[in-house]
């Protein structure tokens, strides 16, 4: 199977250099007129489906708000995921799983082994453990695929006090995760399958991201803040491999199909002059 990292370069030239979350929390099922339950989940991740789907390079279903939903609400997480790849489009989970051992080993079959259920293009992941930890699902990825997405730099105000913090090497913990990721990319083409988390509302950290070689998933543009051109201070010299991820900015258009549509028509023209030479 041909690697992460080119499917993802080949869909963002092919559909934009953007990816859109599809996160069903209850505020937004009521503004879209649809009860706070398994029906409402289900008509919700339908209606994305079936006007973005064949539109959107990656999407990136959140699985807190179908978890919540119990055994019900992972059947529906389930079939937005085969939808959307038999669509043609990737998806990236956002689980954030991190562990160590054999329940590492366990996450990783269960996101990116292509006999599971919930297989799926990529993964999120916390480095908490150590980016060491991780390494089963780096395996998993590697073998079958797939991409990881760790967490460095996050744009709650609560992440910087670890990220930010130093090591006895003068680093920081979140420069450590990214000097370790980018490793794993030496010599990738066009492009690594490891990615990084990097908030889009942070602003310039002094951060050297320019080695990664990896995609760099930027959380926060839209309703959270930031604008595509905020991501030229964060990112500097890594712009090139920046994957800006919308959420709320494009949902909230919905449940109007054309709504949907022309708000990602936007986003999209917005991140490629932002961005210039982008995925393109």
């Amino acid at each position: 199977m041909e690697s992460f990292g080119t499917r993802l370069r080949r869909a963002t030239s092919e559909r934009g250099p953007v990816c859109v979350g599809i996160d069903p929390h209850a505020a937004l099922l009521a503004r879209w007129g649809l009860p706070d339950d398994v029906d409402g989940l289900a008509s919700f991740g339908q209606t994305v489906v079936d006007a973005l789907a064949d539109r959107v390079a990656i999407f990136k279903p959140q699985s807190a708000f179908f978890e919540r939903f119990g055994s019900q609400g992972l059947a529906v997480l389930e079939s937005i995921i085969r939808q959307l790849r038999n669509a043609g489009a990737l998806v990236l989970l956002d689980a954030k799983r991190g562990d160590v051992g054999s329940t590492m080993t366990a996450y990783a079959s269960a996101y990116l082994e292509p006999s599971s259920p919930m297989y799926v293009d990529a993964i999120t992941a916390s480095p908490f453990l150590g980016v060491g930890a991780l390494g089963p699902m780096f395996d998993a990825a590697r073998r079958n695929g797939g991409g990881v997405f760790v967490l460095a730099l996050t744009s709650n105000p609560e992440g910087r006090a670890v990220q930010h913090a130093r090591a006895a090497d003068g680093r920081t913990v979140a420069q450590t995760v990214i000097d370790e990721i980018s490793q794993l990319n030496v010599g990738a083409e066009p492009l690594g399958s490891f990615g990084l988390v990097v908030g889009a509302t942070i602003g310039e950290t002094g951060h050297d991201l320019s080695r990664v070689n990896g995609p760099l998933l930027a959380p926060g543009l839209g309703a959270q803040g930031a604008t595509a051109e905020d991501l030229r201070a964060v990112f500097g010299k890594g712009l090139s491999l920046v994957l800006p991820s919308y959420s709320r900015d494009v949902l909230a258009q919905g449940p109007s199909v054309s709504g949907l549509r022309d708000a990602v028509v936007r986003v999209q023209v917005e991140c490629r002059d932002a961005l210039g030479v982008g995925f393109e």
